[in-house]
C-alpha cells in the first residue's frame, strides 16, 4: 500500500502535467519543474533520513514516513501558485527514497538470500500497480474534479498506510552495530556510488517519455485527452510485467539482467518516436518502455551485495539516483522540446540516458572484477 501511494503520486503528477499547467498559467515545460522538484525531495531526503534515523527501529521509521508523505500530498492539493507547488512537492518526495529503501530492506530479510530479486519485486509491485489502477484514477478524476483532487486521494491512501504498518509490519529493534557513521560508510564504496550512478542517468530515459507522454498523445498523435488514463495503464501493465520478470531473473544472473534491461530500454524508447503516429502504437510503445521499469528491483539487488554494513543508506540512495533521473530526464527532454525538436524528442533523449547508465554499469562490473583479481595477489 505504501508503495501504492508513492507511485501514485509520482507518476499521477506526470499525467496531470497539462491540466495543473493550464491551471496556474504556467508551460508545459515548466511545470514539468514540479516533478523535478519532488524528484530533488527524494534526492535530499532518502540519505539524509537514511543517516539520521540509523537508531530509529525500521517499523517505526515507515509509519514516520508515511506520515510526513500525507502531509506533504495534502498541502500539494492547496497549492495556489507555481511556487507553492515546487515547495509541497520537494516536502512530499523526502520521505519516497527512506520508505521505499526501508520497505525493501524488511522484505528482503524475511526471504532466503536466493529470493531477495523476488522479494524486492514485490515491494515495488505496490509502484507499478499504482501505474495500471491509482495513476488512471487519479487522472481520471484530476481530470473530472480537478487536478487537485489527485493529491487528495494520494494523501488519504498514506493515512491508511500509516494505519496498515502499525498493525501488520513485524516489530523489531536497529541492529546495536548499526549507526549514522557505518552508514556513511556506503558512500566510500566505489562499488555502490557506480551503481547508483548508473541507476541516475540511465533511468532517465523512461521518465523523459513518461513525463511528457500526456503531451505527446494530444500534441503528436492528435487523440482525445479522454485517452491519458489509458496510456497511464498501459505503461503501468508493461512496469509490473518487467518488475517481475526481472526480479525473478536477478536471482539467476544478476549482473546479466541488468545489462538486458538497460539494452531494452535503449531500443524501446528510440522506437518511441517512431511509434508515436497512431494511438494503437503509441500504446504498444509505452507498454515496451514501461517493461524497463524492471531495473529498479535489479539495482536494488545488487546494491545489496555491494553496501556491506551500509544496507539502509544504500537502499534509501537506489531511489535518490533514481529520481535525479526523475529530474534528469524531463529537465533534457524539456530543453529538447522548448529548443523546438517536439515531444517526440524524449524519446532519442531517453535512448541516450539509457546507453549512458549501460556504460557506468559495466564500468562498475569491470572495477568490480579487477578488485577481485588483485586480492589474492595482494594477499599474497
Amino acid at each position: 500500500m505504501g508503495a501504492f501511494s508513492i507511485g501514485t503520486t509520482e507518476f499521477a503528477a506526470m499525467s496531470l502535467l497539462p491540466f495543473f499547467a493550464a491551471d496556474l498559467g504556467i508551460s508545459e515545460p515548466q511545470a514539468g519543474h514540479a516533478i523535478s522538484a519532488y524528484a530533488l525531495g527524494v534526492v535530499v531526503g532518502a540519505p539524509v533520513i537514511a543517516v539520521l534515523a540509523a537508531r530509529v527501529s525500521r517499523r517505526t521509521l515507515l509509519i514516520a514516513l508515511m506520515a510526513l508523505f500525507a502531509l506533504g500530498n495534502g498541502l500539494s492539493a492547496t497549492s495556489g501558485s507555481y511556487t507553492s507547488l515546487l515547495v509541497f512537492r520537494f516536502i512530499s518526495g523526502l520521505p519516497h527514497g527512506a520508505y521505499f529503501g526501508i520497505a525493501s530492506l524488511v522484505a528482503a530479510s524475511l526471504v532466503p538470500i536466493d529470493q531477495r530479486g523476488r522479494a524486492v519485486s514485490r515491494t515495488f509491485l505496490g509502484l507499478t500497480v499504482a501505474t495500471i489502477i491509482g495513476v488512471p484514477v487519479a487522472n481520471a478524476l484530476g481530470q473530472w474534479l480537478g487536478w487537485r483532487a489527485g493529491f487528495v486521494v494520494v494523501a488519504v491512501l498514506a493515512l491508511v498506510t500509516m494505519a496498515l504498518v502499525a498493525v501488520f509490519a513485524p516489530r523489531g529493534k536497529p541492529h546495536a552495530a548499526v549507526s549514522p557513521l557505518s552508514e556513511l560508510g556506503a558512500f566510500r564504496n566505489p562499488q555502490v556510488l557506480l551503481t547508483l550512478l548508473s541507476g541516475a542517468i540511465g533511468f532517465g530515459g523512461l521518465f523523459a517519455v513518461y513525463t511528457y507522454a500526456a503531451s505527446t498523445l494530444i500534441e503528436v498523435t492528435r487523440e482525445s485527452e479522454a485517452y491519458v488514463p489509458l496510456v497511464a495503464c498501459v505503461f503501468g501493465v508493461g512496469m509490473t510485467v518487467g518488475n517481475l520478470v526481472a526480479g525473478k531473473a536477478a536471482d539467476v544472473a544478476l549482473e546479466k539482467t541488468a545489462i538486458a534491461v538497460f539494452l531494452w530500454s535503449a531500443v524501446t524508447l528510440s522506437l518511441f518516436p517512431l511509434m508515436s503516429g497512431h494511438l494503437w502504437s503509441l500504446l504498444l510503445s509505452m507498454f515496451l518502455v514501461g517493461c524497463s521499469g524492471g531495473l529498479g528491483p535489479v539495482l536494488q539487488t545488487r546494491l545489496m551485495d555491494v553496501a556491506g554494513d551500509a544496507q539502509a543508506l544504500a537502499a534509501a540512495a537506489h531511489h535518490s539516483a533514481f529520481n535525479v533521473a526523475n529530474a534528469l530526464g524531463p529537465w533534457l527532454a524539456g530543453l529538447a522540446i522548448s529548443a523546438g525538436y517536439g515531444f517526440t524528442a524524449s524519446g532519442w533523449i531517453g535512448a541516450l540516458l539509457a546507453l549512458t547508465g549501460l556504460g557506468v554499469f559495466l564500468l562498475a562490473l569491470r572495477l568490480d572484477r579487477h578488485s577481485a583479481r588483485a586480492e589474492p595477489s595482494a594477499v599474497g
